[in-house]
């Protein structure tokens, strides 16, 4: 065994979970990847079975140390980075889910929030906590799973009423992060990234609201205490006795896009950074200020290093992209994800089609939960290159409406932005965003910047890093794209406005 010690990452994302470790020069020595069934119980549903992501949370972990020949005592921290707003609600007692997790994308709320919005709510809720009220974020989640969770499936010999159960403390409400930490330590922890996602937390008094908290029926009794990013206290050690036979500190955890803009190292105000995975997340530092937005973003914590200030973010949230990459897959057009920029570049043009992939409604600026998937302009001449090349088209005309948003909100030019996510290797889609925002675009070496934004914070917490100085040292660039031969965009631009007007408030309840 080397005496080398390192970092590791949990990063358990929508689709799977992967764990990778760090050396000091932030690049990965170890990786291990195993995905997670998707769960569909009704039109517009989508869970996930917590302990399946738990079980192969300890099975990557262990194929990764495997893999490299590293030992468990060779970690000096983990730290942790999630799917956000995804919610398990489970038993003290037991450990045991009562439900399955609720996640993100899931639309079975919306009828909740849009009698949030009749009441006349949604500022205040807006005010607080920063976000625009949406199924997407928690509370309408946890919500629902104390109203519609089975007693008998708690496993008590006496089941109780799950709600009477919350009150009496019983029951512990948390996001990924939180039941992951939970498992590892025994600790009900949280991070105020995380925590700042919820629709729970008030983002300026930096503590959970009461009138928020009795507005969605969620117990105080059952919330995580909310702690830093990177946490010189540690959220808590790992069992030696457990399966990794070692107590290793965990002391970092931030909601996967937050992670990206740290990894990023977005420590400065005005830097931005767009990641592109399941769907796409484009962060803007804003500093010690929480920049509330006139245009359709979200204000939400950037991240919080132990004894420091908060640092806020302007947040455009995408919800598909590289999910309509996966429907090309799902729908035969294309054999994987790499085929599409190849049959992307096979065409000079969409020939006039647009595709608005709102399958989950539309996220920033829109804010339109009854929107769906639309395409538009086809003809009999249209071929599945010309859809392709409007899937990736799709992807790079949403992050231009986040952008341009994101100017009007935080008046600072964007001169650059920092790209990161599984869809930053297709070079033909970063030329595209280059070109439809007229942007540098800068790809870096590490491209799986949320897991390394985890790592920072738990090696900073523990002394791995010292300053924040270093990590900018580590971050290098693979490549650099520059408008070019952008093709009437301005013209297209429209039509993609025009194309998505068409796809609002499509859904109805008498059909769905």
């Amino acid at each position: 065994m080397s005496g080398e010690t390192y970092v590791g990452a949990i990063d358990q994302g929508t689709t799977g979970t992967r764990f990778m470790v760090f050396d000091h020069d932030g690049k990965v020595v170890a990786n291990a990847y195993e995905k997670h069934e998707q769960i569909y119980p009704e039109p517009g549903w989508v869970e996930h079975d917590a302990n399946e992501i738990w079980e192969n949370t300890k099975e990557v972990i262990g194929e990764a140390l495997e893999s490299a020949n590293l030992e468990a005592e060779q970690l000096e921290a983990i730290g942790i980075t999630n799917q956000r707003e995804t919610t398990v609600v489970w038993d003290r007692e037991t450990g045991q889910p009562i439900h399955n997790a609720i996640v993100w994308q899931d639309r079975r709320t919306t009828d909740r929030i849009e009698t949030l919005e009749e009441e006349g709510k949604k500022d205040d809720v807006q005010q607080k906590t920063g976000l625009e009220p949406d199924a997407y974020f928690s509370a309408t989640k946890a919500e629902w799973l104390l109203d519609n969770s089975d007693p008998i499936k708690l496993q008590r010999a006496r089941p109780a009423d799950v709600r009477e159960r919350a009150e009496e403390g019983e029951l512990a409400f948390g996001t990924i992060d939180t039941w992951l930490i939970y498992k590892l330590t025994g600790n009900h922890i949280t991070d105020v990234t995380n925590a700042s996602r919820t629709m729970l937390f008030n983002i300026h008094d930096m503590d959970w609201d009461d009138e928020l908290l009795e507005e969605f029926n969620v117990p105080r009794e059952m919330v995580p205490e909310v702690r830093p990013s990177s946490d010189d206290d540690y959220y808590g050690t790992t069992d030696a006795s457990g399966f990794m036979g070692a107590e290793i500190p965990v002391a970092g955890a931030l909601g996967d896009q937050q992670a990206a803009l740290f990894g990023q190292t977005c420590f400065d105000a005005g830097d931005a950074k767009n990641t592109y995975g399941t769907g796409s997340f484009m962060l803007m530092n804003t500093g010690e200020e929480a920049v509330m937005s006139e245009h359709g973003l979200l204000t939400t914590v950037g991240f919080q290093r132990s004894g420091e200030p908060v640092q806020y973010a302007l947040e455009g949230s995408i919800f598909i992209t590289g999910a309509a990459i996966e429907w090309l897959e799902d729908m035969t057009l294309i054999e994987d994800a790499a085929e599409s920029e190849k049959l992307a570049r096979s065409v000079d043009s969409t020939d006039g089609v647009y595709f608005v992939p709102a399958f989950a409604g539309l996220g920033a600026p829109h804010w339109d939960q009854r929107a769906r998937g639309t395409i538009v302009g086809m003809t009999r001449g249209t071929r599945r290159e010309h859809i392709v090349r409007a899937t990736l088209e799709s992807i790079a005309f949403q992050t231009r409406d986040v952008a341009e948003a994101m100017v009007e909100d935080s008046d600072i030019d964007l001169s650059s932005l920092r790209v990161d996510g599984g869809a930053v290797k297709n070079n033909f889609l970063c030329q595209l965003q280059s070109n439809i925002l007229d942007t540098e675009i800068v790809r870096p070496e590490v491209d799986e910047t949320t897991a390394l934004g985890a790592a920072y914070a738990a090696g900073l917490a523990v002394g791995y890093w010292e300053t924040l100085d270093e990590l900018r040292a580590n971050w290098q660039v693979d490549r650099e794209f520059n408008p070019s031969n952008p093709q009437n965009v301005e013209h297209r631009y429209g039509r993609w406005k025009e194309a998505v007007e068409r796809s609002l408030d499509w859904a109805r309840d008498s059909e769905e």
